[in-house]
């Protein structure tokens, strides 16, 4: 018998680390958290030999779902004694007699949970719960191999282009009664370039104030001064101003500075003490005003006075959120949950020519319905700037794409992912 012990992160890396050392029939014998991550204990009763093609065990699948659906009656029991504790706290309290009342002889309350158990069993709980979503995850995706080996192979492709399991999902729905692989396939990614939005007008061309938000670094001077000098080569530089909240950076100020100064256009620093629309009144003239912003820490104060001041009505902001394509998937998300607070009108993707991968800023832009108004994708101005075509990035996603197939341990971790977002969204 061989007994092992294995440190990770997280479940996932831990099972990872159980299935590449002892194989696909090592048993799982304990679980805890530590610091740092957790701990699994797995065992395995004989002599290790070569791992064989998993197969559906749908015993197995109904014995570990009947687990799940007990550690969420637990998470409920656990939850109950302190909700009614409260009320009777507050019940007790309620019907207290007045001052110089009789009391009668009460018997003792019974002792409050500790909050060390309390935080100890959902501590084991959240470690189980992602143990039987890992081995979900691994039935799931045994089966969709052996039931429908052609929905797996697009699985395959997806995860390639790097595309969202939520995204796949929705699309692979949409091509399920297609016999036909490559037609398949194609209808696929039809359907992928309708899910994209783009703007059904350039912002340019209609007007009014453009602010660029979006985290430190994602390009947003380089981009609003793309915009400008696009719009100057057209119209010439008579209707157009820009102005720059962001009093933190002195490189980006010299460099809108210079900009002005090349294009002929005017460069307003707007004072954060004063009201964005004061410091907006001397360009009301003028048909088209870029704003640029600071990219500042969510925790920082100062982002939401200047998200506030761009979604003050009386301005008109036109929001666009900046996505440096070469950010990681929970990077995007932290973005756009940052930013959104001001009114998002779409989004610009940036740094497209130093991408490896399209799927996550797609993914994003698709799941939360964000128009895609411009592409950068060099530091050329304005030459690196372009009009979005949806099928055109659908053609450039698939160019990008993985040169090697995902491994049974990554698609099975996705379809973990798929579990565990469907219990988040249940709880």
């Amino acid at each position: 018998m061989q007994v092992k012990r294995f440190f990770a992160a997280d479940m996932r890396i831990a099972m990872k680390m159980v299935r590449d050392e002892l194989g696909a029939d090592a048993a799982i014998v304990g679980n805890r958290r530590v610091a740092g991550g957790v701990e699994l204990t797995a065992v395995l009763d004989y002599p290790m030999e070569p791992a064989t093609p998993h197969r559906a065990n749908p015993a197995l699948e109904a014995e570990l779902r009947k687990t799940q659906a007990r550690i969420a009656s637990a998470h409920a029991e656990l939850s109950q004694p302190v909700v009614a504790q409260a009320a009777k706290n507050r019940q007790v309290q309620d019907e207290k007699p007045a001052t110089g009342t009789a009391l009668p002889e009460q018997k003792p309350a019974p002792a409050a949970l500790d909050p060390r158990a309390l935080e100890a069993m959902y501590s084991e709980l959240h470690g189980l719960r992602e143990l039987i979503e890992v081995q979900l995850g691994s039935i799931a995706w045994g089966q969709e191999q052996s039931r429908r080996p052609q929905q797996a192979g697009l699985w395959r492709k997806l995860q390639r282009i790097g595309l969202p399991a939520e995204q796949s999902r929705s699309l692979l729905e949409k091509v399920s009664t297609i016999d036909d692989p490559r037609q398949a396939w194609r209808m696929l990614l039809a359907h992928l370039a309708q899910s994209i939005k783009v703007s059904k007008v350039e912002p340019l061309e209609q007007g009014g104030v453009i602010a660029l938000v979006g985290m430190a670094g994602v390009g947003k001077t380089t981009t609003l001064a793309k915009l400008a000098a696009r719009y100057v080569l057209k119209y010439g530089s008579q209707n157009i101003a820009v102005a720059s909240m962001d009093n933190y950076r002195i490189g980006a100020q010299e460099q809108l500075k210079t900009l002005g100064r090349i294009l002929d256009i005017p460069v307003v620093q707007i004072d954060p003490s004063q009201p964005l629309s004061k410091s907006l009144a001397p360009l009301a003239r003028k048909r088209v005003v870029l704003i640029d912003t600071a990219g500042l820490p969510a925790s920082d104060p100062m982002l939401r006075m200047q998200l506030e001041a761009l979604s003050d009505k009386g301005i008109q902001s036109k929001n666009y959120l900046v996505l440096a394509a070469t950010s990681q998937s929970q990077v995007l998300k932290a973005s756009w949950h940052n930013y959104r607070r001001c009114g998002l009108a779409g989004c610009i993707l940036t740094k497209l020519d130093e991408a490896g991968s399209l799927g996550d800023v797609l993914g994003l832009t698709i799941g939360q319905h964000l128009p895609i108004a411009y592409l950068g994708d060099g530091p050329r101005i304005p030459d690196d700037l372009h009009l979005p075509r949806s099928h055109q990035l659908v053609s450039r996603a698939v160019s990008l794409q993985a040169g090697e197939a995902p491994s049974e341990e990554a698609m099975a971790d996705m379809f973990a992912g798929l579990y565990s977002n469907a219990s988040r969204q249940a709880g």
